[in-house]
């Protein structure tokens, strides 16, 4: 099954209606996708995930396999619990990065820089999204905003190598209750997994720096069911620790979510009125068909009369 590939490249080229139909038909058909050609500066991305590692290496590593789940894998030869090691830091509205035990002043700086970059995406992605779903470019992002603007927060995380990776899930099943989820990960171990159609689909490490996104619930709902929040997990692996930098385009706290007024469906209204509507507008498109009975049911307190 071959994962959907938008060449942001061609965002404003000669291809562009093909690259935002394809974009369009990954949000509504898969969940997730793969982004070539994203404007991010590669070194940048090498150099996070050069440091990350070594930050595992040099504070994480040995106190992983101390800990309870590894000691309950060996003990028990089983886990119920994530077989993974995290930190989150918070970038927006306010960053927490330099409270982040042990991080280095050199991880502090890379990352934020790399933030910069990727919070200019998320919102280019946003704006095209609205595009395809026929809002105006800013709506995901206003949707979002609540009263300091949208909330972005990054989960480093390392799924350690395991001896037995058929006992344990790396990461168990879910869905992501955010927006728009932006990963950097592993160009060499594997894991990830997204469910499709009935069957679990292996995301194969990222090469050549490309970035992977998937949708979460309140896009979703934002935009009435159409961009689907897809389940997902890790598995964890015998030859070697995987790396995921997954940073969350998210509402704020205080956001106030509900589906896009122009994506909603006409609702409380009378069959008859609509015939009526439907006798002089048989034959043109239905959406502003739909529209006007949007119109007509809100002007009379939800009821026609």
């Amino acid at each position: 099954m071959e994962i959907p590939v938008i060449d942001f490249g061609e965002i404003n080229g000669e291809e562009r209606s093909k690259t935002m139909a394809l974009l369009h038909q990954a949000c509504e058909q898969w969940g997730f996708f793969q982004i070539e050609n994203h404007g991010i500066n590669e070194k940048l991305m090498d150099k996070v995930k050069q440091l990350v590692n070594a930050h595992y290496e040099e504070h994480l590593k040995e106190s992983f396999y101390q800990s309870e789940i590894a000691e309950s894998l060996e003990k028990d030869g089983t886990s119920d619990k994530d077989w993974e090691t995290t930190f989150f830091v918070w970038h927006r509205p306010t960053s927490n990065i330099e409270a982040i035990p042990n991080i280095s002043e050199d991880l502090c700086k890379t990352m934020n820089e790399y933030i910069a970059q990727l919070i200019n995406l998320a919102e280019k992605l946003s704006e095209l999204m609205c595009e395809n779903l026929g809002l105006e470019k800013d709506d995901i992002k206003e949707a979002f905003a609540g009263s300091k603007g949208p909330s972005v927060g990054t989960k480093v995380a390392k799924y350690p190598q395991c001896s037995q990776p058929e006992l344990v899930r790396g990461l168990r099943e879910h869905t992501d209750a955010g927006g728009i989820i932006l990963l950097l990960q592993d160009d060499q171990v594997p894991g990830l997994e997204f469910f499709k159609d009935g069957k679990w689909v292996a995301i194969p490490p990222s090469m050549n720096n490309t970035i992977f996104v998937n949708t979460g619930d309140q896009l979703e709902v934002l935009s009435n069911g159409r961009y689907k929040s897809t389940l997902h997990r890790v598995l964890a692996d015998k030859n070697g620790s995987r790396l995921s930098i997954a940073t969350f385009y998210n509402p704020a706290g205080d956001a106030l979510i509900s589906p896009a007024p122009k994506l909603l469906y006409p609702n409380r209204f009378r069959f008859q009125d609509y015939l009526k509507l439907y006798a002089t507008t048989k034959f043109s498109d239905k959406g502003p068909r739909f529209e006007s009975m949007k119109q007509m049911a809100s002007g009379n307190n939800g009821f026609l009369t």
